[in-house]
């Protein structure tokens, strides 16, 4: 073409300007070809190819090791590619064929299948922090508690602590005194007596039940819609998405 398309350092590679008009221009195209390659790929009926699947941190657990080993064990022919990120993504646009997250967050032009089952939002602290400095009796009080916060990613407001009283929902604008993007490092501050922290009660439940993690305020806690896989609305679906929805299915029946 005599056109440069690929600007290359020793650290990495990136599309010139012409080589990001191209793809803008080409793109189109080609995921009309896989499309069009699914579909055709339904009709012969073959279970096999990559299963590309993007998953939230949180939803990741309702994803189990042994879900996705009989998945593989049933379908030896198809390739889990599974992507596990909290930055807003986009899985026609990437070209994926489901992801995971909460109901609430999926388009409406998705179709969801439930893979848990209704969850709750928890605040919750260990021992050591109830007794050096007491529980809120009201999400208000919150407000006077030290906090440990999540985002999902840098540069974008911490995760809101939402609350529910007589069918009226609410936020609480809380001051962490820590905040991370790193839910493990949220749990294990809580764990340790830092603070407060807020979440998917999933998430704590194995501190919850061994003790390192008491809840409060339950009683504002409303019970919400889980975690669904969801994919687009397409007239052909391929056998391999068809199988892995069919197994989800099957197991939550178990």
């Amino acid at each position: 073409m005599g056109i440069a398309l690929v600007r290359r350092t020793t650290r990495s590679v990136s599309l010139t300007e012409a080589g990001q008009q191209l793809y803008a221009d080409v793109s189109p195209s080609i995921g009309a070809i896989s499309q069009a390659a699914q579909a055709a790929s339904s009709l012969s009926g073959t279970v096999r190819g990559q299963l590309r699947l993007a998953v939230s941190s949180i939803a990741e657990r309702f994803l189990s090791g042994p879900l996705l080993a009989s998945f593989a064990d049933a379908h030896p022919d198809v390739q889990l590619d599974i992507v596990v990120t909290d930055e807003e993504f986009d899985i026609v646009a990437e070209q994926y064929d489901a992801g995971v997250r909460l109901g609430e967050l999926i388009e409406q032009d998705m179709i969801a299948v439930p893979v848990s089952v209704p969850q709750r939002q928890l605040a919750v602290c260990s021992a050591e922090y109830r007794d050096r400095f007491g529980l809120p009796t009201q999400p208000r009080e919150l407000i006077d508690h030290r906090c440990i916060g999540w985002r999902a990613r840098p540069g974008v407001a911490p995760y809101r602590w939402e609350f529910a009283e007589n069918g009226r929902e609410f936020a609480v604008a809380v001051q962490p005194d820590f905040t991370t993007n790193d839910m493990q490092l949220m749990i294990k501050l809580a764990c340790a007596g830092a603070g407060i922290t807020f979440g998917m009660e999933e998430t704590f439940r194995p501190h919850l039940e061994s003790g390192k993690l008491i809840a409060m305020l339950e009683d504002y806690s409303p019970v919400f819609a889980g975690f669904y896989l969801y994919y687009p609305s397409r007239r052909h679906i391929a056998p391999k998405l068809r199988a892995f929805i069919d197994h989800v299915r099957l197991s939550r029946e178990r």
